[in-house]
């Protein structure tokens, strides 16, 4: 028999790839002799670069890059993974630039920024990334990128020194952009 675990993460307290490990110790107890193929999933917010990482046999790099509230917390650790193929890197706008990294008491969406992010970008450029793929979900500020553009490398730089690259931008939801304060407000302060 072949099981197939794919979850993806329990938001706040297991990464997919640890949800993948705990099924897969539950259902060997009722079926040892399986054989399992563990496929994390994400859905471009938290786990999303460890997900891609580990699928395609990539590795992961930390990063120190700018929080979402540089006035009191300048600076985060964040990560950008180089996925297998050398050429691709993966990044979470969440592991920087996340709600939870926003005390609840100052959560407000115009004051938070995205600039972290683009320091993530930068990163995978100097590490010799051509394409990104970039997760959305899980921030905390609504600044439509705003922050992330005035990282120099993050418009200009990556045309100029990456022709032929691309960029990919993935999250897990389905509302325009021009609805996107309207919609997460409350939720993000």
């Amino acid at each position: 028999m072949k099981i197939v675990l794919a979850p993806d993460s329990f938001k706040g307290s297991m990464t997919a790839l640890e949800v993948c490990q705990a099924f897969q110790e539950g259902a060997a107890r009722v079926a040892p002799h399986a054989e399992f193929v563990v496929v994390p999933m994400a859905d471009g917010g938290e786990g999303t670069t460890e997900a891609l990482v580990a699928a395609t046999g990539g590795k992961l790099r930390t990063v120190e890059a700018t929080g979402p509230l540089p006035s009191d917390r300048p600076k985060v650790t964040g990560q950008i993974g180089l996925m297998g193929d050398g050429r691709t890197a993966v990044l979470e706008m969440a592991c920087v630039s996340g709600l939870p990294l926003v005390p609840k008491a100052k959560r407000n969406p115009l004051h938070t920024t995205t600039y972290g992010t683009g320091e993530l970008i930068r990163a995978a450029l100097d590490a010799g990334a051509r394409h990104l793929i970039v997760g959305i979900g899980g921030s905390a500020p609504t600044d439509f990128g705003s922050g992330l553009a005035q990282v120099e490398a993050c418009v200009a730089a990556f045309w100029g020194r990456n022709p032929g690259g691309s960029v990919l931008v993935v999250g897990h939801s389905g509302h325009e952009g021009t609805l996107t304060r309207k919609v997460y407000a409350e939720h993000n302060g």
